[in-house]
């Protein structure tokens, strides 16, 4: 991507390295200067620069490299390549590796990851873009020639850092251009910048795109006018099915860091990207949308429509007229014209007459509520690849018999006119079929058996389906299958046990009382949920099934599931068995066998305690178990994530951590309302458990239990939903030091059902302020009753924990965040000592009544152990309580605290370190060039 500051980076890298080395060589705008003045020109420049003379008669780039390899194989060289976009830059100019000494280093700056990746360079490093405080001090040092800022800059400075997003070249342009100006003139140019993009910027970027293949300019135009955000793996089939090749042309947008794909297979791209596309659309036809390509924007598209003023030219429209409702009026022949169009996505559209024509060419055609009962009568589907038509009042699809083979997608979701599914022999190749929510479906046709290539089946909440087609066994291809809501669906076909690629099966809220045995030999199977499968009344078996059994010691008058053996599911990762009736024994014990599992469901059972093999599943991370009402203990787990035991009013004993692993940043208990929990233990109590065995592999980990005070422990208090300390000089170079440990108690007092309903967010903001400024964590909570997470009415605890490497994180992953929100006063002294900040924000509904905190060192855990025992023996009491130690106690607590505060105040001095650090992106880059990667 450009303008994120390579060459800036490499220069600066350069100019600290160069000393190092016996020559070197900044080989400026390689790109431009060879297309100007040759590759030849180059090689001249590069052995003049390191063996500082001129005159080198070079005659073609075979000489040149001739020359270089035999002048310069023995000298250790420092060479920058700036902007390579061609595989012979790199073999003209540095060749192979024997060309230059031992110890030589050669750095190349490009656009394009692949041409680095295919010449096979030693290691890659990508820039990111700035975080908001790294962008915000770059654009005032740019925009504000004077230190303090006037008040009336410094909203405005936000709101042009907030549009750069992160890219330091449109941070140095708008710096520079807004030094000097006025207020007014900031505000004109920042709303002039909401309609029209920076010449400079728009020009810069411009590059990357002006070098891709027609095809590539075509895929990524689309993205950023209809598909940002949306599933990579829709979008190729899409794209395909426009003859754009779009699977290596995705994959060249990404090495060119034009796109990028998420963790959730999302397609994203930078806003200012996404702008310079738009504006090439645009500048086809300035001021006759009509005759562009591409239309997105809601008052373009309804001037189109209204004025009837669509050309051939438009081959993508998105009509969203949320704005327009009451103006935008979808004539019969509104498409007329529009003969080459290929994408359809309308999303908000309340008046429209039936249509009468639609081109052939159509790939893609999206309609969210969708008003006619039946597609337009002269739509070719032939070229059609997703038909998408959600909460539509569509009655049936299509009539003939003309193949469809392009289609691979069906979305009807919704869709409650639809009585019957089509006839599928038209659509061989459908991937997807999306029925969800089609409540008047009662079976599915036959012919569904013939989609060979079929993946994803969705028919959740089609609570009128009493049965699918035997000939479900066709399914070779199918990985998912969701059949949650199915409330009338009793059985399954005992064909489906030959669909041997399933991965994941949702039967959760079935009315199937006797689960096939089958399903617990699926080898791939991934996910599998039973939630609410509760078995039918007692009164009504006439024979107890193989799968049910009585409960004898719980409820009397209903059946629970009862699991045959899971060791065939040896690939399962998330199982779920929550409210499903389960009592004491229910669980087999042979749950130690899921090796792959991560998640377990178990949340609104019955059972007293857990089978101590669940201890032996070594992968689990997830365990939810909230409103298990009659679980009393749970034993101690192995390395795991997240524990919810909300609502478990009988809990007793909760087991600490037996191992902790290194792979895990964080963990969770979370424990709301589990009154007897803490009447047994007490927050200090756990907190110690945890730390003594997660300290030192996980990076943080958090607790929510009742209680009403912070333990006098928590040496810095504060009546407040904030607090700020300062920390020791230099303290991340203490050895002894641990981490810091937080407390709060918090209430949340929904007004209504509603509000809890739709939950209250609380969260968890810390930062450094000083010499170090940098954000530490911004967590999340919802506490909402979808999450089976009840009402907080009465005080709790949030406690946690950050270690050492958390706070002052030592590899590049984790980089430097805004503090800019964090801040309860002014604190502009980026040179003293650093402060640590936390506060505890939420909703109109959260009161956070006060907060503590205490840096935490090894001896703590020593002195927890021995302060125990000194108040076991003085009070008789058998351990803190949340009140904090008294009398003696207290005493004791309070020396041992501040002797050992003295101490470490002295150790943090000695310690101290005299070297400033490099600014983090720098530093990263220099740690990639010497090797010194964490």
């Amino acid at each position: 991507m450009g303008g994120i500051g390579k060459t800036t980076l490499a220069r600066v890298v350069y100019t600290q390295m160069s000393p190092l080395f016996e020559g070197k060589s900044f080989l400026a705008s390689v790109r431009e200067v060879s297309e100007k003045y040759g590759l030849v020109s180059l090689q001249k420049q590069l052995l003049s620069q390191i063996l500082l003379k001129e005159g080198f008669n070079i005659f073609n780039v075979h000489e040149g490299n001739a020359m270089i390899s035999h002048m310069l194989s023995h000298k250790k060289v420092l060479v920058v390549i700036d902007d390579v976009d061609n595989i012979q830059h790199l073999k003209c100019l540095v060749g192979r590796r024997d060309w230059f000494g031992l110890g030589s280093k050669i750095i190349v700056t490009t656009r394009d990851e692949h041409l680095l990746r295919s010449y096979r360079v030693d290691d890659v490093y990508k820039p990111s873009t700035l975080d908001d405080n790294e962008a915000l001090r770059l654009f005032n040092l740019k925009a504000l020639s004077s230190i303090v800022q006037e008040n009336d800059f410094v909203e405005l400075s936000k709101q042009v850092v907030e549009y750069a997003d992160g890219l330091p070249l449109a941070l140095e342009v708008l710096g520079s251009f807004l030094c000097g100006r006025d207020a007014s003139q900031w505000r004109s140019a920042i709303e002039r910048l909401t309609r029209d993009s920076n010449k400079e910027i728009h020009g810069r970027l411009k590059v990357s795109f002006d070098g891709l293949e027609e095809t590539e300019k075509n895929i990524f135009l689309d993205i950023a006018c209809f598909f940002k955000g949306e599933d990579k793996d829709f979008v190729i089939n899409v794209l395909d099915g426009c003859d754009f090749f779009s699977n290596i042309g995705i994959d060249v947008l990404t090495k060119k860091s034009l796109i990028k794909v998420d963790e959730g297979n999302k397609l994203w791209m930078h806003d200012l990207l996404q702008e310079m596309g738009r504006k090439i659309v645009r500048q086809k036809s300035i001021d006759e949308p009509g005759k562009r390509c591409r239309l997105w924007d809601e008052k373009d598209v309804n001037l189109v429509l209204t004025k009837n003023t669509a050309t051939e030219a438009v081959e993508g429209m998105v009509i969203d007229n949320k704005g327009e409702q009451n103006k935008t009026f979808l004539s019969a022949d509104a498409f007329l014209k529009m003969k080459n169009l290929r994408l359809l996505r309308v999303f908000y559209l309340t008046n429209s007459q039936d249509l009468k024509h639609l081109s052939n060419k159509v790939r893609l055609f999206e309609w969210h509520g969708y008003p006619f009962k039946s597609l337009p009568s002269s739509f070719q589907l032939d070229n059609l690849v997703a038909l998408i038509l959600p909460y539509s009042s569509i009655k049936h699809l299509w009539k003939g018999n003309n193949p469809l083979y392009k289609l691979k997608l069906i979305n009807l979701k919704g869709s409650q006119d639809l009585i019957r599914t089509p006839e599928f022999t038209m659509t061989p190749n459908l991937e997807s079929l999306i029925l969800e929510g089609c409540s008047r479906i009662v079976d599915i046709h036959p012919s569904i058996g013939v989609l060979r290539n079929l993946v994803s089946l969705n028919l959740k909440d089609c609570c009128n389906l009493v049965r699918l087609p035997s000939s479900i066994d066709g399914f070779e291809c199918l990985k998912a299958l969701n059949l949650s809501g199915c409330s009338k669906l009793e059985i399954l076909p005992d064909n489906l046990q030959h669909v041997e690629f399933l991965e994941e099966l949702d039967l959760s809220e079935t009315a199937i009382t006797k689960p096939p045995s089958f399903i617990f030999q699926f080898k791939k199977l991934k996910v599998l949920s039973f939630n609410g499968c509760k078995g039918p009344p007692s009164k009504l078996r006439p024979n107890l099934p193989s799968f049910f059994k009585l409960l004898q010691r719980g409820s009397t008058d209903s059946m629970a599931l009862m699991l045959t053996p899971l060791s065939g599911l040896v690939s399962l990762k998330k199982l779920n068995l929550s409210d499903c009736n389960l009592g004491e024994g229910a669980i087999p014990s042979d749950i130690r066998c899921l090796s792959s599992l991560k998640e377990l469901y178990l949340s609104g059972n019955n059972f007293i305690n857990l089978p101590a093999t669940i201890a032996r599943l070594s992968k689990l991370q997830f365990l939810e178990l909230s409103d298990c009402r009659k679980l009393k203990s749970l034993p101690g787990l192995l390395s795991i994530e997240q524990v919810m035991v909300h609502n478990c009013i009988s809990l007793e004993v909760l087991a600490g951590p037996t191992t902790a692993s290194t792979s895990l940043d964080w963990a969770l208990i979370s424990g709301v309302n589990t009154y007897k929990l803490m009447e047994k233990n007490n927050a200090l109590t756990m907190l110690k458990k945890h730390i003594k065995v997660l300290a030192n592999a996980r990076r943080c980990f958090d607790i929510l239990t009742p209680g009403s005070e912070i333990p006098k422990w928590f040496c810095h208090q504060r009546d407040e939903s904030s607090i700020m300390i300062p920390l020791p000089h230099n303290i991340q170079n203490d050895s002894k030091w641990m981490g810091i440990a937080f407390c709060c108690i918090f209430v949340i007092a929904f007004k209504d059902d509603d509000a809890w309903e739709k939950g209250e967010e609380i969260m968890c903001k810390a930062a450094i302020h000083g010499r170090n400024s940098r954000r530490v964590c911004h967590s999340v909570y919802n506490l909402a009753k979808k999450y089976r997470l009840p009402k907080v009415i009465r005080d709790h605890l949030w406690l946690r924990y950050w270690s050492r490497d958390y706070i002052y994180p030592t590899s590049s992953e984790y980089k430097c965040g805004d503090t800019e929100n964090l801040l309860s006063s002014n604190f502009e002294h980026e040179a003293s000592d650093d402060m640590f900040e936390s506060i505890i924000d939420g909703g109109v509904s959260l009161k956070v009544k006060k907060c503590g905190v205490r840096l935490f060192y090894e001896k703590d855990l020593d002195m927890m152990e021995e302060l125990k025992e000194q108040c076991r023996n003085a009070t008789s009491a058998p351990n803190f309580n949340d009140n904090g130690v008294t009398g003696k106690c207290d005493a004791i607590l309070k020396r041992k605290r501040n002797t050992y505060e003295e101490e470490a105040g002295r150790t943090s001095e000695i310690n101290s370190a005299k070297e400033t650090p490099q600014p983090k992106r720098l530093q990263t880059i220099i740690n990639y060039i010497t090797g010194k990667k964490h």
